[in-house]
């Protein structure tokens, strides 16, 4: 994620990097600078292996008894909370 500036920007300045944004140039016609990826490759590619495969794995970890006990949690704290909105 790039750094956010540390200046305060202007209405005016921040409605110029919108547009900018929205049609891919400066204002001026010339193209935007891209953000640089400082991230580790490999270590990106590893982190998008694991999370494809982590809920597939972990399901096939568990025992089916198991797996309902966290799916019944899960329904109940999901219903548990659209009853709190709900009075409130």
């Amino acid at each position: 994620m790039p750094k956010r500036p540390g200046e305060k920007l202007d209405f005016m300045q921040v409605a110029r990097e919108v547009v900018e944004r929205a049609i891919g140039e400066q204002m001026d016609g010339s193209p935007l600078e891209s953000p640089v990826d400082t991230r580790n490759p490999h270590a990106v590619a590893l982190g998008k292996a694991g999370g494809k495969k982590g809920g597939i794995a972990r399901a096939k970890a568990l025992s089916p008894t198991k797996r309902r006990q966290i799916a019944k949690k899960a329904a109940d704290s999901r219903w548990k909370a659209k009853t709190t909105k709900g009075n409130s």
